[in-house]
């Protein structure tokens, strides 16, 4: 399937209504909206095809790994918005929320999903800056004088 950067596509061309499962996924700031259903193994991000949106190879593996570890690579379409934070933090988003559809779509797949923690959100966030410091924790450089 080839896309245009301009032209966006539109869930109602990749996914039933009947048979989709939603999810959220959430890290760091992002925010991830995922559905998926039975299909071919595409994955739409905010309406790009994912090699469009994610370009490093990195945070599609990391996008993938939820469908490497339960074998069910090629047999669902994802359609996903995401916004706020980075792209890695989306990336992370966007795997816990296929990961909670994939748990949802076959429970047998739970076990899998909870050994490779694919189903714990990664509650880590950005440290707040300090008064009277550079960043969280750095200091400006002391002088005596």
């Amino acid at each position: 399937m080839s896309v245009n950067t301009q032209e966006k596509i539109k869930i109602s061309k990749i996914l039933p209504k009947e048979g989709r499962i939603y999810a959220t996924g959430r890290r760091k700031e992002a925010s991830a909206r995922v559905w998926i259903a039975k299909g071919k193994g595409r994955i739409i991000v905010n309406g790009k095809v994912i090699e469009e949106y994610l370009a490093r190879p990195v945070l599609r593996m990391i996008v993938n790994q939820p469908f490497a570890v339960t074998n069910t690579a090629g047999s669902f379409d994802v359609w996903c918005t995401v916004k706020g934070s980075g792209l890695s933090g989306q990336a992370g988003a966007i795997r816990l929320g296929i990961s909670r559809a994939l748990d949802q779509a076959d429970p047998s797949l739970h076990t899998l999903l909870r050994q490779g923690t694919f189903l714990t959100r990664d509650s880590r966030e950005v440290e707040r800056k300090k008064f009277g410091h550079k960043k969280a924790r750095k200091r400006f450089q002391f002088s005596k004088r």
